[in-house]
């Protein structure tokens, strides 16, 4: 069943025509898609990063729109508006990642009835590369991919790693599966950070647009993630690293300032995937589609070439 749902276009300052739908997942969760749908080329699914939201990303979907393509993004269980499974709406949780694997194909159940232009990519960003990666595995009906900063390792200290798997695993036993993990909270990062010093982008525009989107409309906004999101994210980041990429054509963008998501992992996977090559952008942080024009520029002409080339 697909039916309206909320959309904040003001927020988003995306194309003309943007809208947003409810959808439920074969599980029963009701999450939110966000439709830009004019575009000749194709459609790109657009799989956004842990605390983010659709009207985050109406100025991408505006810029691939420019260069011909339709957008579908999402939210997924558990953040901006789509169903949330705790008493503190503020918890990023699931118990296993598979639960995303369910939205996607929700997603992908959505571009059709819609009758969203064919064919489909996809563009990835932090955990919306994870789930991106997962979903290529199990066969995803997409013909090229991109991603930003993919979240195939989580960052932390390395004295942390063993005490993250340890602390993470005991929760469930003890009822405690649902508390944030260590160093986290229920506030999000946009209403807590400033400008100066932040991680996600060197652009003052883009961070204001972000900023602004969280305190007009603080719903979308999502706080730290639950002990068992811990657990599931070390252990699909462990279980992937452990695959061969596809074959799908890919390219990953990675800032050179990138301090959320481990930089190893995408070192490695993108030396071994033989249809794909990883970009470095030069003092660019962890959101290169919401970074200094020149970078957004460069990572949205190549993601345009490289759909195209695969059409």
């Amino acid at each position: 069943m697909i039916s309206a749902a909320p959309f904040f276009a003001d927020l988003a300052d995306g194309p003309d025509g943007g809208r947003a739908v409810w959808a439920e997942t074969p599980d029963g969760w009701r999450i939110r898609l966000g439709i830009w749908g004019a575009g000749e080329r194709g459609t790109v699914l657009l799989l956004p990063g842990r605390t983010e939201y659709v009207e985050k990303y109406g100025r991408t979907a505006r810029d691939l729109l420019a260069r011909g393509f339709a957008t579908l993004a999402i939210d997924w269980r558990g953040q901006g508006l789509a169903q949330r499974g705790l008493a503190d709406r503020l918890v990023g949780h699931v118990d296993d990642f598979d639960e995303y694997q369910r939205d996607f194909d929700t997603l992908v159940r959505v571009a059709e009835a819609e009758g969203l232009p064919r064919p489909y990519f996809m563009l990835c960003h932090s955990m919306g590369g994870c789930i991106g990666l997962r979903a290529l595995i199990r066969g995803a009906p997409v013909h090229a991919v991109v991603f930003s900063a993919p979240m195939w390792g989580i960052s932390m200290a390395a004295w942390m790693r063993p005490v993250a798997h340890v602390v993470s695993s005991l929760a469930r036993p003890f009822g405690q599966a649902h508390r944030y993990a260590p160093g986290t909270g229920g506030q999000t990062y946009l209403a807590t950070a400033t400008f100066q010093g932040n991680v996600l982008t060197t652009d003052p525009d883009m961070w204001n647009y972000m900023h602004h989107q969280i305190r007009t409309q603080p719903d979308l906004a999502l706080g730290g993630p639950s002990l068992a999101w811990l657990r599931a994210a070390l252990r699909e980041c462990r279980a992937l690293a452990a695959l061969p990429s596809p074959r799908t054509p890919c390219i990953t963008a990675l800032g050179t300032g990138e301090k959320v998501v481990d930089v190893a992992p995408i070192h490695l996977r993108m030396a071994a995937w033989s249809n794909g090559r990883l970009d470095l952008y030069p003092g660019a942080e962890h959101e290169v589609p919401m970074e200094q024009p020149f970078h957004r520029n460069r990572f949205l002409d190549d993601a345009a070439r490289l759909f195209n080339s695969n059409r």
